[in-house]
């Protein structure tokens, strides 16, 4: 089943365009590459090769339930060798580069929150290169080839937590809001190319992840917090983000839309 009405994936605007994803094969990365196949769009979906058999079963799920289609690039967003192949499976495999949606993140790995005082430079720079070295590189590595074909669009995943900071994982919290710095720098600068830059804030999502470094009490009160008081899923960012990708937002760069069920407002 789709994880998008009908009318909705309709309305994206997004039918045959060709989108990557990085950090495509856990569950908020899946949720993205099964919403733009839903929309008619193609996708590149971007994980490590130790991910490589949960990636296939996802983008062969995501072909079947169309109309889109879905291939797997394996890759380490923080390797420029690596995207550069990326960037030339897509073209290849679809002749065409309009999305890069910089999902990939150093999260689940963060095996426990400790106070800054005890992060290792190790751990600091661990996170740094995924989520912000390996965001600079991708939109380094598609931004000629979307010039080429008349421009695009990039959304960034940020975090809420770099904007209101978070206790125990201060390397995680400085990268999101190095992020929203980048993705601005980036707006100015690729703008005369006909390339939007934008990103998306995600609040804390009730998955796997989140309850690997979270206490169950930590989630409740993070859901109850919310002026949309509820858990966070994994789907409550994909209009968001169809948006962004899409000419629906045709004239907005530069922004960062904060999705958290009104926990923080900008």
């Amino acid at each position: 089943m789709s994880v998008l009405p009908m009318r909705a994936a309709s309305l994206a605007g997004l039918a045959g365009r060709t989108v990557i994803v990085t950090g495509a094969a856990a569950e908020i990365g899946s949720a993205y590459v099964r919403a733009f196949t839903a929309t008619g769009a193609n996708v590149v979906a971007v994980d490590l090769l130790r991910s490589a058999r949960q990636a296939l079963a996802m983008t062969r799920a995501a072909t079947r339930d169309g109309p889109g289609r879905a291939v797997f690039a394996p890759a380490d967003v923080a390797s420029e060798s690596d995207w550069r192949l990326v960037v030339e499976r897509t073209v290849a495999e679809f002749g065409a580069l309009d999305v890069l949606v910089n999902n990939a993140a150093v999260y689940r790995k963060i095996s426990e929150k400790r106070p800054l005082t005890d992060l290792v430079v190790e751990e600091w720079d661990d996170v740094f290169a995924v989520n912000v070295r390996g965001t600079w590189l991708g939109i380094r590595a598609v931004a000629p080839t979307m010039t080429d074909f008349g421009g695009g669009s990039v959304v960034n995943v940020s975090s809420v937590v770099g904007r209101i900071g978070a206790v125990g994982f201060a390397h995680y919290v400085a990268s999101k809001a190095a992020v929203e710095g980048l993705t601005r720098a980036a707006a100015r600068e690729l703008g005369g190319q006909r390339i939007r830059v934008n990103a998306i804030a995600p609040g804390l999502v009730d998955n796997d992840a989140s309850r690997s470094l979270n206490t169950e009490s930590y989630l409740t009160a993070s859901a109850r917090a919310r002026s949309l008081a509820r858990p966070m899923q994994a789907n409550d960012l994909v209009g968001p983000l169809l948006w962004l990708a899409s000419p629906a937002s045709a004239f907005v760069t530069g922004q960062t839309v904060i999705v958290d069920g009104g926990q923080v407002f900008s």
